[in-house]
């Protein structure tokens, strides 16, 4: 996660992160030889959904937002954080979750996509299965460690190079074990964080990378108005907004959440998954 020193850097990064576009291709399911899916779990291999074409020299894709004519469509993504070594502050007593958030956005009724770690998904297996299982949000994969894919990303750990397409692919796993049925083909980088090294080490993966241009400035805030004002100033037809779905270090985003839905369908936007913004600029709808 983004720390409270450096957020006002995380703006900066994020202005000059890459974008890419191109036609629809089958999505390839991430899947580790030794992981095999859990009995109970449906198939591993996700249905069918919009990815990018690779972009240039055969690199991960790209996708920052849809396009921003054609409609009022918005995606409301949530980062569900925890790294690899933040068990013993889960079995303290600290909160990763926010079941409440999951909530509100049930009884507002808005379509979402979850970025999760696969760390996550072990910690709290059955809100990933809910979460998974409904057909009102998509899952999609946020790595297993949150450790960044470049160096100095925010002051997380860095992952080696060697370990980037592993630790994308037990995230998979993880989601497999906890019963998620169709996690997404989409990955988000933790951070933000990546270069043209990073790409090209998921390239086999099949995923489209996703980022996004509107900052909700959730993380760690107390202040949701604050909040709220940042994703209605920013907005804009095809955004997709990164939140966070961490009680402990997003304490204020449900009640943000709970002010920006109605507002932005007063002014005529429609809220969709990441998956339907993808299909857009991919020309699949």
């Amino acid at each position: 996660m983004i720390t409270r020193a450096r957020r006002v850097a995380a703006a900066c990064l994020l202005s000059a992160a890459l974008a890419a576009c191109g036609t629809a291709q089958a999505p390839r399911a991430p899947r580790p030889a030794s992981a095999a899916p859990s009995a109970a779990a449906p198939s591993a291999v996700p249905t069918r959904v919009p990815t990018l074409a690779p972009g240039p020299a055969g690199l991960t894709p790209v996708f920052r937002h849809g396009p921003r004519t054609g409609g009022r469509a918005v995606a409301l993504t949530f980062d569900a954080d925890m790294t690899a070594g933040q068990g013993a502050r889960a079995a303290a007593g600290e909160r990763f979750d926010n079941p409440g958030l999951i909530a509100a956005l049930r009884e507002l009724r808005v379509p979402a996509t979850v970025f999760m770690t696969g760390r996550w998904a072990e910690q709290y297996p059955d809100q990933a299965r809910s979460i998974g299982r409904d057909p009102l949000f998509e899952v999609a994969n946020h790595s297993y460690s949150h450790h960044a894919f470049t160096g100095d990303c925010y002051g997380l750990p860095t992952m080696p190079r060697s370990r980037m397409r592993a630790d994308v692919e037990r995230a998979y796993a993880a989601f497999r074990k906890a019963g998620v049925p169709d996690p997404k083909p989409y990955f988000r980088f933790p951070g933000g964080c990546y270069d043209r090294r990073a790409l090209r080490e998921l390239t086999a993966t099949g995923v489209t990378a996703v980022q996004w241009d509107v900052v909700s400035g959730d993380a760690f805030a107390t202040d949701a108005d604050a909040v709220a004002r940042q994703v209605l100033d920013g907005v804009r037809p095809g955004s997709v907004v990164v939140l966070h779905c961490t009680r402990s270090a997003a304490p204020a985003t449900e009640r943000a959440v709970r002010a920006v839905v109605p507002e932005l369908r007063r002014q005529g936007f429609r809220f969709v998954r990441v998956s339907e913004l993808v299909g857009t600029a991919a020309g699949r709808r």
